[in-house]
């Protein structure tokens, strides 16, 4: 008896103690992200985490701007980029429900001008594949198409059947954010109304989701917003907010981590929140089953120990983590970097902003799900942080190894004036090579950002130094190559990056 009553009075402290125990979790983690913040340099971060349907825990942390003191705190809002690309999934998914559309109709049914580099595939591209990245285009493939130009969607969406194929159909894995385009486009045709109200109506009324916004142009007149930052040259600095439009159902979303933790309690609910269904259980679970795998590597394994089997469902990527499944995806943009992970088997989730282009977002979420898990065995910002140190160092290896590599001494094959002219192809447009007070200057026409100043480097081959700073790249060269009757007849731009591939775009002079 005596012993029955000691277990019982054990218990009911355990129970009471509950809520101190987890309070000093999210004191570990508070902590954590604040020196993880100040390792990293990153101007402001902030962070929510959600459990059993509940929002436990939501914090900002440093500036919104470097030099200002207006803080970050749970509302401040920033650029989530392709964690978007969930809202344009679970778009459709609303339309399945609603036997608007089906997963495998033709997107051709929707958007007769769809194209790609095959009329087979063309014809036979299905729904989902549009939110998979199986289409066959190389990752990040016509990502400058869209990026600052005035093209619409429809005109970006028309533009990719100049891409190139990469892989088989289906076969394969290529993150495309032109397919994401075409699947908001979709969602317009579908309800005849654009893909912004859309998602307004369905999503962030319901959810409640007030402050989140479907453009860059909303911004203004808003109060508590970060300004983007990155430092392209090993500088950090700040960088102007850049309009999205024409990919926003790709990465156009502006949101504070206030407003996400509603749309993680409905991921983690299966599509309901306080008992209002928003899209099926049947529909959460399509969106969560891998349609295309990854080869694993060892440097992902060495990465990330704890992850296993990756693949891509729609709209989110999915593999296996601590022995659970876990939805997760990133984003970037202009100055910002979002991250988003659930798992759950354990109602868990958890959402970073950052207002800096670097890996913390993810290690930061990575750790939020491992205090709440009770498997605090990993420090996840030191890691990213030596990581994201070492590839810092083999970048300025790379352009130092660049530099010996220049022949000295090479002259140019023609005057100056003979490379002057216009230069372009179907897929991106025209570029204009300017003769300007005695020196080249490069001109892309579609986005006028991208003006450069040519400086002679070896026989043929022009350095350009872009006329405004870009977060994602900076310095390239551009390569003019002669006919046999030594006559300029195109011109090779190569910017190295990890996203926006010049190469990709076909220059052949006009005149």
């Amino acid at each position: 008896m005596k012993t029955r009553k000691l277990g019982c009075f054990l218990w009911v402290v355990l129970l009471l103690q509950l809520p101190v125990l987890a309070q000093l979790d999210l004191k570990a983690l508070d902590a954590y992200v604040s020196k993880a913040r100040d390792d990293w340099q990153v101007p402001g971060v902030a962070i929510a985490v959600v459990k059993d349907d509940r929002l436990v825990f939501a914090k900002g942390y440093g500036l919104r701007e470097l030099g200002k003191p207006e803080p970050v705190d749970e509302n401040t809002l920033f650029a989530i980029a392709s964690n978007t690309k969930a809202f344009t999934a679970a778009a459709l998914a609303v339309l399945v429900d609603e036997q608007k559309l089906s997963w495998d109709d033709r997107v051709q049914t929707y958007l007769p001008y769809f194209e790609l580099y095959d009329p087979y595939v063309s014809h036979d591209f299905r729904i989902r594949d549009l939110l998979c990245h199986r289409s066959g285009i190389q990752t990040f493939g016509g990502d400058l198409i869209w990026y600052g130009t005035p093209y619409s969607r429809e005109e970006v969406v028309r533009r990719a059947r100049f891409l190139k194929q990469a892989f088989p159909f289906r076969s394969g894995y290529g993150y495309s954010n032109i397919m994401f385009i075409a699947a908001g486009e979709v969602v317009a045709k579908v309800t005849a109304e654009s893909w912004e109200d859309f998602i307004r109506e369905r999503f962030l009324v319901p959810l409640g989701m007030k402050r989140t916004l479907l453009s860059v142009k909303e911004l203004a007149g808003k109060e508590n917003v970060a300004t983007p930052h990155a430092e392209p040259e090993g500088q950090l600095r700040t960088f102007p907010w850049r309009d999205w439009n024409n990919t926003v159902p790709a990465g156009g979303i502006v949101s504070s981590v206030s407003d996400l933790a509603q749309w993680l309690r409905l991921q983690l609910g299966r599509g309901t929140l306080d008992g209002k269904q928003v899209f099926s259980e049947r529909q959460s679970r399509v969106m969560w089953t891998p349609h295309v795998s990854f080869v694993s590597s060892r440097r992902s394994e060495e990465r990330n120990p704890h992850a296993r089997l990756s693949g891509y469902g729609l709209g989110w990527q999915l593999s296996v983590y601590r022995g659970m499944l876990m939805a997760q995806h990133g984003g970037a943009y202009d100055g910002m970097v979002s991250q988003i992970a659930l798992i759950p088997e354990k109602q868990l989730g958890a959402v970073v902003l950052t207002n800096s282009t670097t890996g913390l977002a993810s290690a930061l979420a990575y750790k939020a799900l491992d205090v709440s898990l009770g498997m605090d065995d990993v420090d996840w910002s030191s890691e990213e942080l030596q990581k994201h140190r070492e590839e810092k160092r083999r970048k300025t290896e790379a352009q130092a190894r660049a530099e010996t590599e220049r022949v000295p001494n090479t002259k140019l094959s023609l005057p100056l004036q003979d490379y002057a002219g216009t230069y372009g192809g179907p897929m991106y447009g025209d570029a204009e090579v300017k003769l300007e007070n005695g020196n080249l200057v490069l001109v892309f026409v579609p986005n006028p950002e991208l003006t450069g100043d040519l400086t002679h480097w070896h026989f043929d081959t022009f350095q350009v130094k872009w006329r405004t700073a870009f977060p994602w790249f900076g310095q390239g060269k551009v390569q003019f190559l002669l006919d046999n009757r030594g006559r300029v007849v195109e011109m090779k731009v190569d910017v190295p990056n990890e996203d926006f591939w010049f190469y990709e775009l076909e220059f052949k002079k006009k005149h």
